[in-house]
């Protein structure tokens, strides 16, 4: 039905006689003459349209946006004065012969070129939405990444293998997406959240390296960059360690990057222990465009007459840390205000400050409400190790060490934004040396901080039994510009040091062999040492597009409330499905503004 795409077309095809279909982008009538500008996967290409062929003429008259068509005609040279260099076909034309319409349209809801259309109405009339030039863009380029990662990863000797969609309820930190199972009446299948135990099943199966790309599903609260079903890259290797994955995969993401948007990474990505991110950016997914750190002054508060530092300087689980701003003094009470706002998103009381108007002038030449407070000696004490100068402005943060760094860690990234100071375009990291656990204070137990078959170092494993809150795991993060990329850690292939992990997590003998029973059994049969990660797909692509949210680079997402405004999903089913399913509801759900 075709001979060449419409946004194929150059000043090579000069002369020749094409075939294009496509969509009326839009048409444009300058009395005599008619213009479509005709629109395909690959770009738009205008067509003209003269009254010396008159039944051709008469129906581009009844073209209008988005009717399908098929056009014959002849490429020529655009005249003088007329070309577009705004499109990549506007040096030519298509002098159109035949037309014919193939199918027509109704008005569309909105028009492809209108940037003010809600996410809402876009999403519910996807399908249009996707004709746009910018999401067919996202929509390609995602293709091409899947391609490159899976040539990559087939040209190293790892097998693409499905794992079961449906599988059973494991604990993995979020909640399940539950299946009632017809044949086993008032037993479920959930949806994986991840493939983790069976990609370790698929390592004591001796498969050696494995991949998927595939569908995982978790219950929880949304954001910008999650969705109740997301796309991952799963990897799992054998008789390879953490730096040999690490290795492997920052090969595999830096080749990404060159091929597909001709981006050099750096070469090796730096890495950083949990404990150092924490410390100087109060995150474990830095972004390192942002020069400001935070620097600890909890030492020098301990003795001061001012309990919203001397408390959290006397608490071992407090942190007092300062952020100084370079040229900060010229921010307003406002602007303060306004961060002093944004930080209690993330639990923080206040935000302290001073303004160093002229640093010579010790306390005379600093500008805050906070200066009453503190004695010379430490104040001269916090200049010095936060390298204030004149003009600048410090920050402080004062409170539950976790409380700090997310309040604090947030701040530097909102202030390296707001004043303009990130560094570089790409800023790739490997974070490793995580925590074993952490303390759940509500729980009173401890929490895996990956997952529970995540594997201690090896010169840890003592730390178990006398001190399971300094035992550090084999974990690995990829963060780029802030964002997890990718995560993953060698795993427990030991029975024992897999039931002591399950023990401290609270998870008794009885609920391991139920939950876990399948993996135990496997564990004694020769389980090779194995690792991987997996990578969020849609993370990946939507930093490589320059989305803002996940959604602009799936093709049929949800939307924040885990709904789809598409299909109108969820949605109720008839009662004769539930008896089948023997479910009965307690009570006749309300209907919702979303449902």
């Amino acid at each position: 039905m075709r001979t060449h795409y419409c946004g194929d077309l150059n000043q090579n095809h000069l002369d020749q006689d094409v075939v294009l279909v496509g969509w009326a982008h839009r048409r444009r009538d300058h009395g005599g003459v008619i213009f479509i500008d005709l629109r395909d996967r690959e770009g738009r290409v205008q067509v003209v349209f003269d009254p010396d062929t008159a039944a051709t003429f008469s129906t581009a008259e009844s073209v209008r946006s988005e009717f399908v068509l098929q056009v014959k005609g002849r490429v020529r040279q655009r005249p003088e004065g007329t070309v577009n260099a705004d499109l990549p076909t506007g040096q030519i034309e298509v002098l159109g012969k035949q037309l014919e319409v193939l199918n027509t349209s109704e008005t569309p809801p909105f028009h492809l070129d209108d940037e003010t259309v809600s996410e809402e109405h876009r999403l519910r009339y996807r399908y249009l939405d996707l004709r746009r030039p910018v999401m067919l863009d996202r929509i390609r380029l995602r293709a091409q990444v899947t391609r490159e990662l899976r040539g990559f990863l087939d040209g190293n000797g790892f097998l693409d293998v499905e794992t079961p969609i449906l599988t059973r309820a494991t604990p993995e930190g979020a909640r399940d997406y539950l299946v009632p199972s017809r044949t086993h009446p008032g037993e479920f299948f959930a949806l994986p959240q991840s493939p983790q135990l069976f990609k370790q099943l698929l390592m004591m199966s001796g498969l050696d390296r494995y991949y998927q790309i595939v569908r995982c599903f978790r219950d929880e609260d949304l954001r910008a960059d999650r969705q109740p079903e997301f796309t991952q890259l799963d990897i799992e290797t054998s008789f390879m360690d953490e730096d040999a994955i690490m290795d492997l995969t920052e090969n595999m993401i830096r080749g990404l990057f060159d091929k597909v948007l001709g981006v050099q990474l750096d070469n090796p990505f730096p890495r950083m222990t949990w404990q150092e991110c924490m410390r100087r950016f109060g995150s474990d997914r830095p972004d390192l465009r942002v020069p400001l750190e935070l620097v600890d002054v909890g030492d020098l508060m301990v003795g001061v007459d001012f309990k919203v530092f001397a408390g959290p300087a006397l608490d071992p689980n407090g942190r007092v840390a300062a952020l100084c701003l370079p040229g900060g003094c010229k921010l307003t009470r406002k602007e303060i205000d306004d961060y002093t706002s944004f930080v209690a998103i993330y639990g923080a009381r206040g935000l302290a400050y001073i303004k160093v108007n002229q640093r010579s002038a010790g306390r005379d030449g600093l500008q805050s409400p906070i200066l009453k407070f503190l004695p010379d000696d430490v104040i001269e004490n916090v200049m010095q190790r936060t390298g204030a100068a004149d003009g600048d402005l410090v920050f402080f943060g004062a409170d539950k060490a976790s409380i700090v760094n997310e309040a604090l860690g947030a701040l530097r990234v909102r202030l390296g934004e707001d004043c303009g100071l990130l560094q570089g375009e790409w800023k790739p990291l490997w974070v490793i040396d995580f925590p074993m656990f952490e303390w759940d204070e509500g729980g009173q137990r401890w929490m895996s901080l990956h997952h529970p078959f995540t594997s201690p170092k090896e010169d840890h494993l003592p730390l178990l039994d006398t001190d399971p809150g300094g035992c550090h795991s084999r974990a690995y993060d990829m963060v780029l510009n802030g964002t997890e990329l990718g995560g993953g850690s060698m795993r427990i292939y030991r029975p024992a040091v897999q039931r002591r992990v399950f023990e401290l997590l609270g998870i008794s003998d009885e609920e391991a062999d139920d939950k876990f029973g399948f993996l135990l059994n496997a564990l004694k049969y020769g389980c090779p040492p194995h690792g991987g990660l997996a990578f969020g797909l849609d993370r990946l692509v939507m930093l490589m597009t320059g989305a803002q949210s996940i959604r602009e680079v799936m093709a049929f997402p949800k939307t924040q409330t885990a709904s789809c405004p598409l299909t109108n999903a969820p949605s109720a089913v008839p009662d004769t499905q539930l008896r089948e399913l023997n479910i009965r509801l307690r009570k006749t759900p309300e209907k919702t503004a979303d449902s």
